[in-house]
C-alpha cells in the first residue's frame, strides 16, 4: 500500500454540491482513499457537534482529568495532562470550557504552544464507571486568573511536562491563570477499547516542589546527563 508520510499536497476532496463535513483534508483524502468514506460520514452525522450538549456538559463537569493537545506555529506537537477534583473543568456555557493553570516547573509548553496556535484537543475519558471518552478540539486563549472566579483555592490540578499543580492542604497553590477554549468539535470516544480502572484512596501532594514525591529521575534522564550516557 502506498504510504502517505509528512506533509503532502491534497487535492480537494469536496465538491460544490457536497454538504461541507467535520474534519480535515488529510482525513478526507485518506477515508476515500481506504474506502471508509461511508462510515466517517456516518459518524460525522450521528455523532459530531460542534458544541457541547447537556449530556457533554454533565460529563465534563465530572471528569477529573483530561489530556490536552496542542502545536506550534511549525505543528511541532506536545501533549500534556491536566487533573484536579470534579468541577476543575468548567463548561460556561454550550460553546466556551476553561480549565485552570496551576505553578509548574516553568516551561510553559501548552500555554507556548497556544500563544502560536491556538488549535487545541482535549480528550476525557471516564476509566471508572461509564468507560467512555468526549474528545473537545477548538480555540483556546490564555486568560488572567481575574476573568473567572475562583471558587475554592484548594482546588488541585497536576500535569505533565509544563502544566501547574495547585493543591489542597497547607501545600496548595492557587490558580494562577486560565485556559478558555472555544469549542469547535465534541464528539464521542468509543469505549471498545477503554480499560475499566477503578480508583483507591491515595495521598496527593498537590502543589509541592518536593523532588522525591515529585517522580524524582524517574526515567533517569539527569542521571544519563551527569554521567555522560548517550553521548
Amino acid at each position: 500500500m502506498r504510504a502517505w508520510v509528512g506533509r503532502v499536497s491534497l487535492p480537494e476532496t469536496t465538491s460544490p454540491d457536497r454538504v461541507e463535513l467535520p474534519g480535515s483534508r488529510g482525513e478526507h483524502f485518506l477515508q476515500c482513499a481506504l474506502e471508509t468514506s461511508d462510515r466517517a460520514t456516518r459518524f460525522y452525522s450521528d455523532q459530531v457537534l460542534d458544541h457541547l450538549n447537556p449530556a457533554m456538559a454533565e460529563f465534563v463537569g465530572r471528569m477529573e482529568m483530561a489530556f490536552i493537545s496542542t502545536a506550534d506555529a511549525d505543528g511541532e506537537c506536545d501533549s500534556s495532562l491536566r487533573a484536579g477534583p470534579a468541577g476543575f473543568l468548567r463548561v460556561i456555557d454550550s460553546r466556551t470550557l476553561v480549565y485552570p493553570e496551576y505553578r509548574g516547573n516553568g516551561v510553559m509548553a501548552s500555554l507556548g504552544n497556544i500563544m502560536e496556535n491556538p488549535h487545541v484537543g482535549m480528550l476525557m475519558v471516564d476509566f471508572a464507571d461509564d468507560l467512555i471518552g468526549l474528545h473537545v478540539n477548538g480555540r483556546a486563549r490564555i486568560a488572567p486568573v481575574e476573568e473567572f472566579a475562583v471558587e475554592d483555592e484548594a482546588e488541585s490540578g497536576v500535569g505533565g511536562k509544563d502544566a501547574g499543580a495547585g493543591g489542597a492542604g497547607s501545600a496548595g497553590k492557587k490558580v494562577e491563570r486560565w485556559v478558555v477554549v472555544e469549542v469547535q468539535e465534541a464528539y464521542i470516544h468509543c469505549r471498545k477499547h477503554i480499560p475499566r480502572m477503578v480508583p483507591v484512596d491515595r495521598v496527593r501532594h498537590w502543589g509541592t516542589d518536593d523532588v522525591k514525591r515529585k517522580g524524582g529521575d524517574f526515567f533517569g534522564v539527569k542521571a544519563d546527563k551527569m554521567s555522560g550516557a548517550g553521548e
